[in-house]
């Protein structure tokens, strides 16, 4: 096909408000034999307007034949469900102390959501697959300490059925859940999974994507690239805090671990994956080497 052709074709299903079209074959050279991870935090998933943007740029890779595997969490949901049943909760170092009733709302909550990613995503035309406890588990935990209960770190992945989707331009969806040696399920921090799946796989790139444009310095300008020895000195001189530190120690986990890139990015910016993706700027704070 003649690249005027070829852009043609992607001219229907491309969005007025993403990047130029023209940028498009380069890129899709460029990831054609990657693999991306995109992690989609919990709390940019609440309104709906983000999850159908959402939706729709994760269909257009798939559609451009790109290798793509999302990762999600789902935290909001899972506290508007322990409300609902009136169940209070604590937070260790940010993780939520389970119990075994609390785990199996959170099961329940992220199965559900699981498979409400994979309908939206085959509603567009793609061809997504659940990948959850219930359902071609991949994930094997280790508990991550006494005090938190049902809470797992990534231990095994088991990365043949990723592999398998993609060859078959599926797009596997993984909920942040793993099962121990009693196949009990846990919760696992979403970003530690995902950064878990991309080190396996030796993905390209991992996009976490929440609900800040990304890591800023001390003047609160966002920086597009650094290092991490450079990101470890901010949280040294405490300009990056709270709760972006785990999320930071995730990126640079994976980036020493064979991921060549991270980038934290808004979720909440209309086509900010697809600028990320496809245009020499990107859309947030890209961490490697």
């Amino acid at each position: 096909m003649s690249k005027e052709n070829y852009l043609k074709a992607i001219e229907k299903f491309w969005p007025k408000d993403a990047p130029k079209i023209e940028n498009i074959p380069k890129y899709v050279s460029k990831y054609k034999k990657e693999i991306i991870v995109i992690k989609y935090g919990g709390n940019v998933l609440i309104d709906r307007n983000i999850f159908d943007n959402f939706i729709e740029d994760i269909s257009i890779l798939n559609k451009l034949g790109l290798s793509i595997i999302v990762v999600h969490g789902g935290g909001p949901r899972i506290e508007r469900q322990l409300k609902k049943e009136k169940i209070q909760t604590k937070f260790i170092n940010g993780l939520r102390v389970t119990d075994e009733k609390v785990i199996k709302i959170v099961e329940e909550v992220l199965v559900d959501f699981n498979n409400d990613i994979v309908n939206s995503l085959n509603k567009k035309g793609s061809n997504a697959i659940s990948i959850n406890t219930k359902s071609r588990n991949i994930i094997k935990v280790v508990p991550d300490n006494k005090e938190l209960g049902f809470v797992g770190v990534p231990d095994k992945i088991n990365s043949d059925i990723i592999k398998d989707a993609l060859k078959k331009n599926q797009i596997p969806v993984v909920a942040p859940l793993g099962l121990d040696v009693n196949n009990h399920a846990y919760n696992i921090n979403g970003d530690t999974a995902a950064s878990a799946i991309a080190k396996k796989i030796k993905s390209r790139r991992l996009l976490l994507m929440t609900n800040v444009e990304g890591v800023y310095d001390d003047r609160k300008d966002l920086i597009s690239e650094i290092k991490p020895f450079d990101i470890e000195n901010l949280i040294k001189l405490k300009i990056v805090q709270g709760g972006m530190i785990p999320k930071i120690k995730n990126c640079i986990d994976a980036v020493e671990n064979g991921v060549r890139g991270v980038v934290i990015l808004d979720g909440r910016k209309p086509h900010s994956i697809l600028y990320e993706i496809f245009s020499d700027k990107g859309a947030g704070t890209l961490i490697r080497k």
